[in-house]
């Protein structure tokens, strides 16, 4: 049991960690092939590429702390000081997502009446796909990628609390804070 939970913690993290370094060659080169889409001068763009990479590094962090523990100490509770900064940086992403919604915002004003619809609409899909990251890590679980979590899901029909959230929560009812 123990070796499977190591590998799927070790999967998760490489597979985050990965995403994070296989955004970054589009999200420099696209402007460049694609001009009309304006990407260059579209603060929207730039905030909410920003902030799905920071979550993305988030999650590194926390599943590769997992995984670490598991592998080093043979104990698969998440490390006090991991969930203590991320505890601190939920606020932090909330904050970079209101910004991120103010440039959207800013751009549409900026650009009015010559919008470019199209890199408009791919920073609000970056901004909505860093969102949707958010919410999978700090309140509810929204990829269901193995048997368990799709019976889970259809036995019980709802959402998992995501993991990052139970380990709050059991945090908190133990008095870490």
């Amino acid at each position: 049991m123990k070796e499977r939970l190591k590998k799927r913690l070790e999967f998760l993290y490489k597979g985050e960690r990965f995403a994070i370094i296989m955004f970054i060659p589009p999200a420099l080169l696209i402007p460049y092939a694609y001009p009309d889409l304006q990407l260059y001068s579209l603060l929207s763009f730039w905030t909410s590429f920003f902030l799905l990479e920071f979550i993305l590094i988030q999650g590194t962090y926390y599943w590769y702390s997992k995984w670490k523990r598991l592998t080093t100490e043979e104990k698969s509770i998440t490390p006090v000081r991991t969930i203590k900064h991320l505890k601190k940086l939920k606020p932090i992403n909330i904050s970079i997502i209101i910004f991120s919604i103010i440039m959207f915002l800013i751009d549409l004003y900026i650009h009015y009446p010559f919008l470019p619809v199209k890199g408009l609409l791919l920073s609000g899909f970056i901004l909505l796909f860093a969102f949707l990251e958010f919410i999978n890590y700090f309140y509810v679980q929204l990829s269901y990628d193995n048997r368990s979590d799709l019976r889970y899901l259809i036995k019980t029909k709802k959402l998992k609390r995501s993991c990052l959230n139970q380990d709050f929560k059991h945090f908190y009812r133990r008095g870490i804070k």
